[in-house]
This record gives C-alpha cells, sequence and structure tokens, in this order.
C-alpha cells in the first residue's frame, strides 16, 4: 500500500494498523477514487487504515475521530504523511464545519466506517464488549451520559423502547424488567454483570455463536452515541462539503445503519418521483448524487474468511452533482424517534 514517493508506510507509520484491517479498503480506494493533491475527509480516523490508503496515492486528509485515544494514535501516521494529514477530536457529522475551519469550503471525496471500532472493543475499560470485565461505559469521546447512566437511570419503558429499537431485541421488555429489578437492589456498574442479567432474561447459552447480551450492547452503545443521528447529520454534512464531482463512500455494518445510508441516496440520486399508472410522476428536486454502485457492494470472500468483521459489512458510494444541498429529513431516513435521557449530565 505504500506508493513511490508518497513518503507514507501505511502500515508501519499507522503505529496500529497491524492489529486494525480497515474493512472493504481496496472497495473503498476504488470508489473513492483519491488523487494527488485532492483533499478528502476521514470521518471515522480509528486506526488510520482508509487515511493511509488515501495518503498513499497522494491525497490530503483531514481525518475527524471523537475518540481522543484515535487521534494519538495516529500521531505517527500525521509525523510521516509531511504535512498532508490533519488529525482532528470531533464528531463527524460536523465534518462540514471542521472542513471549513481548516480552510476547505469544498473537498474531493469522504469516506466513512460506521460502529465501534476493533479497538475500542478489544479494550476492556472502554465498556463495548461483555467478553471482558470493564466499566459500563461505551462512549467513543469522553463526553455524555454513560451506559451505566443509562441503565441506572432510563424509566423502564423507555429503555425497553431503546433496546427494541437499535437492538432489534425480540425479548426486550424482559431484558428491561431484568435490568429495572437488578437496579433496584444496587446501580450496575460492570459490563459482565450486565451480560449476564440480560442472558437470563434471554435465555440461550453464553457459548454459542451470538451472545445473548449483543443485541442489547449494540442498542446501549448506539444510543449513548446517538450513533445514527450522527450518521444522518453526517451524510447532510457531506453533501454540503463535496464539490461537484466528489464522492462519498460509506461502509455500515448493520441494518439500522445501512437503511439510513441507502434511504439517503435513493432520495438525493432519484431523478422522477415514484408516480403509478393513473397519476403523473411527482416532481422532485435535482439530484446532488449520482449513484457509483447498483445496491450494496459487500466484501469478497476472501476477506470475510481472514477478517470475519467484514462478514455483516455494505458499501454504498455516490457522486455529487452540482445541485444545492438540501434540508435533511432525519425521520424520512429511518432514524428513529427515542426518549430522551439526560442524567443530570
Amino acid at each position: 500500500m505504500n506508493k513511490a514517493g508518497s513518503g507514507v508506510d501505511a502500515t508501519d507509520a499507522a503505529g496500529g494498523l497491524a492489529r486494525h484491517v480497515p474493512v472493504m479498503l481496496e472497495e473503498v480506494v476504488h470508489f473513492l477514487a483519491p488523487g494527488a493533491g485532492g483533499i478528502y475527509i476521514d470521518g471515522t480516523f480509528g486506526a488510520g487504515g482508509y487515511s493511509a490508503a488515501i495518503l498513499a496515492r497522494g491525497g490530503h486528509v483531514i481525518a475527524i475521530d471523537r475518540d481522543p485515544t484515535a487521534i494519538a494514535g495516529g500521531a505517527a501516521l500525521e509525523r510521516a504523511a509531511g504535512g498532508r494529514l490533519t488529525l482532528t477530536e470531533g464528531r463527524f457529522s460536523a465534518l462540514d464545519e471542521i472542513a471549513r475551519d481548516h480552510g476547505h469550503e469544498r473537498v474531493d471525496g469522504v469516506v466513512l466506517d460506521i460502529g465501534v471500532s476493533s479497538m475500542q472493543v478489544e479494550t476492556a475499560e472502554r465498556g463495548f464488549s461483555f467478553r471482558g470485565e470493564g466499566p459500563l461505559d461505551m462512549r467513543m469521546g469522553a463526553d455524555g451520559p454513560s451506559a451505566a447512566d443509562v441503565v441506572n437511570g432510563m424509566e423502564r419503558q423507555a429503555l425497553a423502547r431503546v433496546i427494541a429499537v437499535l437492538g432489534e431485541e425480540k425479548k426486550a421488555r424482559l431484558v428491561a424488567a431484568a435490568i429495572d429489578r437488578a437496579r433496584a437492589e444496587k446501580p450496575l456498574t460492570g459490563t459482565l454483570e450486565l451480560a449476564n442479567i440480560v442472558a437470563r432474561a434471554v435465555g440461550g447459552r453464553r457459548d454459542q455463536a451470538i451472545h445473548p447480551a449483543t443485541r442489547t450492547f449494540q442498542a446501549l452503545r448506539i444510543f449513548v452515541n446517538r450513533e445514527l443521528d450522527e450518521l444522518a447529520d453526517a451524510l447532510a454534512a457531506s453533501e454540503r462539503v463535496l464539490g461537484p464531482g466528489g464522492r462519498l463512500v460509506v461502509v455500515s455494518f448493520h441494518s439500522l445503519e445501512d437503511r439510513i445510508v441507502k434511504r439517503f441516496l435513493a432520495d438525493r440520486s432519484a431523478k422522477k418521483g415514484s408516480g403509478s399508472r393513473h397519476l403523473p410522476d411527482v416532481a422532485v428536486a435535482e439530484p446532488t448524487f449520482t449513484m457509483l454502485a447498483r445496491g450494496a457492494v459487500t466484501p469478497g470472500a476472501n476477506e470475510t474468511a481472514a477478517n470475519p468483521r467484514a462478514r455483516s459489512a455494505r458499501l454504498r458510494a455516490a457522486t455529487r452533482t452540482a445541485a444545492p444541498a438540501r434540508p435533511l429529513d432525519s425521520e424520512a431516513l429511518g432514524v428513529p424517534l427515542l426518549p430522551e435521557f439526560f442524567a443530570g449530565v
């Protein structure tokens, strides 16, 4: 992945890429088509895999991550890039504002890898996983309520809705009731403690392919980090900051995320409304994107065999037109309305 003259080695310089394999890297580079001198936003820097690939092709990168440990981990890559990489701690929902802060009204490409990184999951202290003991945190950044705040402070019916909608857990009411009983005795503070409570409520073996607590942990993580709202806002921000011909590439890992991306791009690339035999086509705004692939692109067999995390990945890509950006309608994209929760913080 190191190109002659780029001055950046994507494996050595990133200081951590060896333990984090970027999903669908070849496909991302193909659709993003980075070129020398272009300006690109990596909205989910992580371990820097996509950024390194863009740099290796001569591009300039504004890399964003809300996790301060990811930004700190990218220092070696930033030094090796010779001024072509700018690391920024922040939310990708504000990627257009971040680009302007760095002097760029328009960029040539945006890439987003949605969801939690393997480094976050593998660090027990972050509280994302039920595989090891850790605090119930789950925050990608350092601000806002933690998962512990939510499971201890949210009203039972509201908690059940969060778990049902964001975790797609059929037994969400049983899970919420079990959590409610447990927290009445003492506050819940640990990942294994919560995982055991959920497993007893859901049933099933803890050694089965999908752990009984998987959906509940997913729901809490998405809720704590407002991931679906952030995604919708990031798509709108990408529409605002991409110049004509600029490319948007999004890799998602579960149906809730992919549905939002799919609806956004379908709406923004539509050339006519869906009429019927009896009614004329409904007028639509001028398309702001042109699709680069029909439907979602999935990883190849070799990648899924080598990297199990890639199995659920779906890539969607589009090119920006010259049409003006439109207002965002999150509800139309399928972003669910969920209970507000502040926990006094």
